[in-house]
């Protein structure tokens, strides 16, 4: 977006909206988001310990990757909406410069 300082001594100011820019950066955000993976340890790696500390780190384990899912999928959402806001941004543009 840009913003102009609006002509005469008033505080009006103009923005714009640069949409292209604007949707390819939420684009690259969000291809960027769906590399963010974190692999879980395989259970073979493990081998058959069945000490207390080991019980403790595969439950973190676990818990960090649900941690990381319910992430992703909230910082998908917000782009999903990120874009529809800015597609209704452009849509209205489009009618006040058509009026």
């Amino acid at each position: 977006m840009n913003v102009n300082p609006g002509s005469g001594g008033g505080s009006a100011q103009q923005i714009k909206l640069n949409h292209h820019a604007v949707m390819a950066k939420l684009n690259e955000v969000m291809h960027n988001l769906e590399r963010l993976q974190l692999n879980p340890p395989a259970q073979e790696q493990l081998g058959r310990n069945k000490l207390h500390y080991t019980d403790a780190w595969i439950q973190r384990e676990q818990n960090i990757h649900q941690i990381l899912k319910d992430y992703i999928a909230v910082v998908e959402k917000n782009i999903q909406d990120t874009k529809a806001n800015v597609e209704a941004l452009k849509q209205q543009d489009e009618a006040v410069t058509k009026s």
